[in-house]
């Protein structure tokens, strides 16, 4: 943890790292390097500056995933929004402008709000203390009105539900991802969604749990429709990018499920589930840019028979496919696994639902395959595909490493959580409680008032009824 002072008022450069954010640095810093690698030779104009709003754009990613300072954590969210306009805006498709304005948009409208909610916790906070704070630690001592809890949930809960994207606020994702250049699908895909998940560990829930409480319904039902709804648009696309956009939307639902579980397994399974999103996602993204940069189309029927022209390039596809399909063996099994049974030690109906993420997942992903790596030859372009070369090689081992590693032995990840996963269910469920004494010893205090009162009137009319002397 670091912590110095910087404008003043409460303002403080405050960042820290605990189990719930470590991986998410470490998944950023790990796919970075290989996003900007995989445009070598995709991205020929302003290449300075597309690498400098890359660089700009994994700063303000670490900055919201460290950041113990609530304007602190304001600023990178924002902060992140610029780099991400102008790689779409710039190095986007024929609808990147569209995309661009769509997705800056969306996030404006959810964090204008979550920064009100963030100055009504500060003014609270300082009218309870005499102190001016953003520190996170001070705000989660705060016990506030149910009510109150409600509508502040409401502002953090949208900026966060549109960054996942959670049903309905998923439309621009896919906007998003089929105009931006390969790089920034991978890492709009891969962490930029996770900062959602992750703002709904971090803050919604610890600070609000009464208003999580009472929203569960709601949430459980919207992660359910994002599941099916996801597989289901997966299904019926004739863009391979857009297919992949859409399988984001269906397995962030069952993440999103698993975090409204609120227990051990499914938090963690959440957790461990959003790093395996972020590398099998990234790795299909980088799949279909390699078939992009050959052939520069991404309709599906473009395709047909690649594998015979592309053996080595077919082997990682299959690879980057099972693990997201959830093949044992790969790390997809180990995140869903989890996260179904935290589900089902919950909620059994939802667990049941959210089967269909891995069904729907195999569906889509096995016949895109199909489709485009198997059979004849369909187009005479494919006779040129050269397979992948060393370069693209590179790029995709360290993914499939680190797939095999974190489904074969995820010990190592699973246990930097525990600490930080038991902290965060205990202070939510600690805070549940210590309102709900508080209501209560306030219920008793006010019944006791209303009894002594009844009393009073009693003795009043018993003082009316008697004859004046």
């Amino acid at each position: 943890m670091e912590k110095e002072a910087w404008i003043g008022y409460g303002i403080n450069y405050h960042i820290g790292i605990d189990g719930i954010s470590l991986f998410m640095v470490l998944l950023t810093t790990f796919l970075m390097p290989i996003a900007i690698l995989s445009s070598w030779t995709y991205i020929q104009k302003r290449v300075k500056e597309y690498m400098i709003f890359m660089l700009i754009l994994e700063t303000g990613i670490i900055g919201v995933f460290v950041s113990l300072n609530l304007f602190l954590f304001y600023v990178f969210w924002e902060a992140m929004l610029i780099p991400m306009y102008f790689l779409i805006g710039i190095w986007g498709g024929k609808r990147r402008i569209y995309a661009t304005v769509k997705f800056v948009l969306f996030t404006m409208l959810g964090s204008l709000l979550m920064l009100v909610a963030i100055f009504f916790l500060y003014s609270t906070y300082y009218k309870a203390t005499g102190i001016y704070s953003f520190n996170l630690f001070d705000f989660y001592g705060l016990v506030l009105n149910p009510n109150i809890q409600i509508w502040l949930f409401l502002a953090f809960a949208l900026a966060f539900a549109i960054k996942v994207p959670m049903f309905p606020f998923h439309t621009w994702l896919p906007d998003a991802h089929v105009e931006a250049p390969t790089a920034g699908s991978v890492i709009l895909a891969a962490v930029l969604l996770k900062m959602g998940t992750y703002g709904f560990l971090r803050f919604a829930l610890p600070l609000f749990p009464n208003a999580v409480t009472k929203f569960l319904p709601l949430l459980i039902v919207l992660s359910l429709i994002g599941i099916i709804y996801g597989g289901l648009m997966a299904l019926i696309q004739k863009d391979a990018k857009s297919l992949v956009a859409y399988s984001s939307v269906s397995h962030m639902g069952l993440i999103m499920l698993a975090v409204f579980s609120l227990n051990m397994e499914a938090v963690e399974g959440a957790l461990y589930q959003m790093l395996n999103h972020g590398l099998s996602t990234g790795a299909l993204f980088l799949i279909v840019g390699i078939l992009y940069e050959r052939s520069h189309t991404r309709m599906i029927k473009d395709y047909g028979g690649v594998s015979k022209q592309m053996p080595v390039f077919s082997a990682f596809f299959l690879i980057c496919l099972l693990s997201s399909v959830g093949l044992p063996g790969l790390n997809g099994f180990i995140g869903e696994v989890l996260c179904i049974f935290g589900v089902f030690k919950a909620n059994k109906l939802a667990a049941i639902i959210a089967v269909f993420t891995v069904i729907l997942a195999a569906a889509y992903l096995l016949w895109l395959f199909q489709r485009v790596m198997q059979g004849p030859i369909t187009n005479e372009k494919i006779l040129s595909f050269k397979d992948i070369n060393k370069r693209e090689i590179a790029y995709l081992v360290p993914i499939v490493i680190m797939m095999f590693w974190m489904g074969i032995y995820p010990k190592p990840f699973l246990r930097k959580m525990d600490a930080s996963v038991t902290q965060l269910l205990n202070r939510v469920n600690q805070r549940e409680a210590i309102f709900t004494k508080s209501r209560e010893a306030k219920d008793i205090k006010q019944r006791l008032k209303d009894s002594k009162n009844k009393e009073i009137e009693e003795e009043d009319k018993e003082e009316m009824k008697r004859p004046i002397r």
